[in-house]
């Protein structure tokens, strides 16, 4: 055999299945990586997109829970200032209620003190009498002398 001629071939061969390569392989493979290349861009997009839509969810919610603090927040002042409110009121109703039980006691004191003056003016009227009963070792008639016992009682 003459090695030119197992050359030339041997490069025949390798053009042939070079060319039955480019044409009948190539094209399929190609195809495969262009699709398979698409689908990793695809994929990267839609991550890229779901890392931009949680970023925007993310400040979502965090305004959300800002607003629901704020409005916590404002409801908590406007109990504390109700319940302020709230202990004024029974403050004042209740010094208002210390007001008049202390005029009704005082008041009740007073009739108190008036009825104990009058009962001792008629227990002093009624010593009187029997005092000046046993002075004038008679009986003395009390409705015979009752302007009398009267004027003693103003006197006392």
């Amino acid at each position: 055999m003459n090695l030119n001629a197992t050359l030339i071939a041997q490069f025949v061969v390798f053009f042939i299945l070079a060319i039955f390569t480019m044409k009948v392989v190539w094209p399929p493979m190609m195809n495969a990586l262009d699709e398979r290349a698409k689908k990793i861009a695809d994929g990267l997009a839609a991550a890229d997109r779901g890392k931009a839509e949680m970023a925007a969810a993310e400040k979502k919610v965090a305004l959300e829970l800002a607003g629901a603090r704020e409005e916590g927040q404002k409801r908590i002042n406007e109990a504390e200032k109700r319940a302020q409110l709230s202990a004024e009121e029974i403050k004042l109703n209740a010094q208002a209620e210390a007001a008049r039980i202390i005029a009704q006691a005082k008041a009740d004191a007073e009739q108190q003190v008036t009825k104990a003056r009058e009962e001792l003016r008629a227990q002093v009227a009624a010593l009187a009498v029997k005092g000046a009963e046993q002075i004038l070792k008679r009986e003395v008639n009390e409705s015979a002398h009752a302007d009398l016992l009267k004027q003693l009682a103003v006197e006392l």
